[in-house]
This record gives C-alpha cells, sequence and structure tokens, in this order.
C-alpha cells in the first residue's frame, strides 16, 4: 500500500467512506462508544497512525457525525 493509499486520524470522512463499506452490521454509528470507534478505526485496511496526530473525542465525534451523514448518503442513494 503507498502512501496515497493510507489515511490517518485527520482524514474523517475517508474514515467515514470506510466504515460505511466495511462495517454493514452496524446501522447507527451513535451506538458504537467511541473506545469502539477507535478500534473500528484502527482496524481499517490503510489506517496508519502519524505521529503528531493521534486521536482524541473531537475527531472521533468528528468521525461519528460523517459516518451518520455518509450513511444517511448512501440509504438515499
Amino acid at each position: 500500500m503507498t502512501p496515497s493509499e493510507t489515511f490517518h486520524w485527520l482524514d474523517v470522512e475517508r474514515i467515514a467512506e470506510e466504515l460505511t463499506e466495511q462495517r454493514e452490521d452496524i446501522d447507527d454509528p451513535l451506538t458504537v462508544s467511541f473506545p469502539q470507534l477507535r478500534a473500528l478505526v484502527a482496524e481499517l485496511e490503510g489506517f496508519q497512525e502519524q505521529t503528531g496526530h493521534p486521536c482524541n473525542e473531537r475527531i472521533l465525534e468528528a468521525i461519528q457525525q460523517a459516518w451518520i451523514e455518509e450513511l444517511r448518503d448512501a440509504r438515499t442513494g
């Protein structure tokens, strides 16, 4: 995987897209706790943490919101 194919915590939209595609078993991101969300993101293919860009609650909230919006868009076509 090349660096352009990898993503990290600040790539919120990409993470939301990946979660929508890869975690179809989760209908409502609001049911996922932040520790669970952090683990789900870390398991995504292509995800790589970057030094100097740690995860925090604000980033997890942004990911959760983007995931909700991505699911809504996917469902409405």
